[in-house]
């Protein structure tokens, strides 16, 4: 993250007021999705722009699956409805969403098992988007002081 980027996303922090109830209140939209998809809804994942600088592609990714298993989900039920989830309510679960012979499949090879330790899922170590890999470090090497300008 940019240096001009940080400075305003921790400005932007420091003005939520600490009378707030946000620890509270993300219990009580975490009960409301473990509610829903108990309901039968299908839960889907993906980052929502917070105004404040706050979501950054990727990693906010992998932080909301990480937030999903703080919620009561599964690793796995959290990986899914991360991928899967996504691919069923945009009717493309036959063609993409799961690994299986035949679909279209872009993939992240992790050091270790989010299956059992999800914060495993930040350990990226190969992302393959229309077939090529891409090393995680180097590309965010490439863009250092970057993120948050373009």
């Amino acid at each position: 993250m940019s240096v001009d980027a940080r400075v305003r996303y921790l400005q932007a922090r420091a003005r939520v007021s600490s009378e707030t109830n946000y620890v509270a209140l993300l219990k009580k939209v975490m009960e409301f999705e473990r509610m829903f998809v108990q309901a039968g809804g299908l839960l889907t994942a993906g980052l929502d722009p917070t105004g404040n600088g706050g979501v950054i592609a990727g990693f906010g990714d992998l932080r909301e699956v990480e937030l999903l298993v703080e919620a009561g989900f599964t690793p796995l039920e959290a990986i899914k409805i991360a991928s899967f989830n996504g691919a069923k309510f945009l009717g493309e679960d036959s063609r993409i969403g799961s690994i299986a012979i035949g679909k279209q499949a872009d993939l992240m090879i992790v050091k270790g098992n989010p299956a059992s330790k999800i914060g495993d899922i930040e350990n990226v170590e190969i992302v393959f988007k229309d077939g090529v890999g891409y090393d995680s470090e180097k590309l965010i090497q490439s863009v250092q002081g970057l993120v948050g300008i373009r």
